[in-house]
């Protein structure tokens, strides 16, 4: 494919946007996909400190709910309690199987 194309109007060609690199694009303020979700960033983490340690389990089961229905293949689900002054801290990390996942889960919890 060449990357000048003539327009129907003119006969001087015009550059195609098939010229930009992938951290840029012909649109102001566009980047390509690929730049932004490239499958390194699978994991979503979350943290809170609950007054109770029932308060932190009803959370943890929510979010491993959430999780499970996002999930395409088995999400990797590794959670810590702890406890600390003013009750008990729930440290969760869901590592999905790419990023997309990751993505729809953490905008599902806002």
């Amino acid at each position: 494919m060449s990357d000048v194309t003539l327009s129907s109007k003119s006969t001087k060609p015009l550059h195609s946007i098939n010229k930009c690199g992938a951290e840029e694009t012909a649109a102001c303020c566009c980047v390509d996909v690929g730049t932004i979700m490239d499958n390194t960033d699978c994991t979503a983490s979350y943290s809170h400190v609950f007054a109770t340690e029932a308060q932190a389990n009803a959370m943890l089961n929510s979010l491993t709910e959430k999780a499970r229905s996002v999930e395409s293949e088995p999400c990797v689900i590794e959670s810590r309690m702890e406890k600390v002054e003013g009750g008990v801290e729930l440290n969760i990390d869901f590592t999905f199987s790419c990023q997309a996942e990751t993505m729809i889960f953490q905008l599902a919890l806002r």
